[in-house]
């Protein structure tokens, strides 16, 4: 018999990173294992005439959120078997997720010239800031792994706001990325077409506003990052918050385009950051 075409959909899915090795698959004796390597289990579930692979839009690291990350992968199903609506695929791969913190939001058929990566217009992070804490300690129960409360007094917002509109617009990002293996080929000129700092509510806030905690939020919007670029910048923001830096030594550091010249020990822990939508 003739083997049919495989169908190709794209996926949008969410998921608690901190107890996760990142988004991208690993190999399976690894104590924490990637959100793909669990994608995929689920997907093998669904009977598939050949093994299924999720092709991931953005590429998030160990304990990093999403609220929604894409993906796009093809089934291809038995002879006489008619492929699976959208609302099936959800159906099914939230059932063989079921004990995970990761969630399927959407699928729907797409052209097999389709790529989830390669066709993504923009992605937006936002960073979760939690201010006013002396110490560690007094995070919220139900905030810790997701935002950072970095220690010291109040932040100066209006420093940071001017910081921050030096990182707008297209940059060589060279100082605001981690080195890894692919650096070397990827080009480090990046458009920063959205950057801001508002403040936002907390998880179950309202009920203890007496504690003088303030939550903020900084939104980025790109077609796309550098590794932890995001991280880097955060942390250089905080920074001018905190009177270590002036928001001057923003454009500095990025006139330097140097990896090594980024102040140590100052980019942003993954805790806080959260994928918040790919567009295509």
């Amino acid at each position: 018999a003739m083997v049919g075409a495989p169908a190709r959909y794209l996926v949008f899915f969410q998921y608690f990173g901190t107890r996760y090795s990142g988004v991208m698959e690993t190999k399976s004796d690894q104590a924490l294992v990637g959100v793909q390597n669990y994608l995929e289990k689920a997907a093998q579930n669904l009977r598939p005439s050949a093994p299924i692979k999720f092709h991931i839009s953005s590429r998030t690291d160990s304990g990093v959120h999403a609220l929604a990350n894409a993906a796009h992968l093809d089934i291809l199903r038995a002879p006489g078997k008619a492929a699976f609506s959208g609302k099936q695929l959800v159906q099914g791969l939230n059932y063989h997720l079921k004990p995970e913190p990761i969630r399927i939001l959407s699928a729907q058929r797409v052209p097999s010239t389709f790529h989830a990566r390669f066709c993504a217009l923009s992605r937006t992070y936002i960073y979760r800031l939690l201010l006013g804490c002396a110490h560690f300690s007094q995070i919220p129960v139900f905030e810790r792994d997701l935002c950072w409360a970095p220690a010291g007094g109040p932040m100066d917002i209006p420093a940071m706001r001017e910081a921050a509109k030096f990182l707008l617009g297209t940059h060589d990002f060279s100082t605001f990325r981690s080195l890894n293996s692919e650096s070397p080929f990827q080009c480090p000129v990046r458009t920063l077409l959205q950057l801001e700092i508002q403040p936002a509510p907390g998880f179950l806030s309202h009920h203890y506003e007496h504690r003088g905690l303030e939550f903020w939020e900084v939104k980025f919007k790109s077609r796309a990052f550098l590794y932890r670029q995001v991280r880097r910048m955060v942390g250089a923001l905080v920074a001018v918050g905190q009177g270590k830096l002036a928001p001057q030594d923003i454009q500095e550091l990025l006139e330097v385009k140097d990896a090594r010249a980024f102040p140590p020990h100052a980019m942003a822990p993954p805790s806080g950051l959260f994928l918040k939508c790919v567009e295509y």
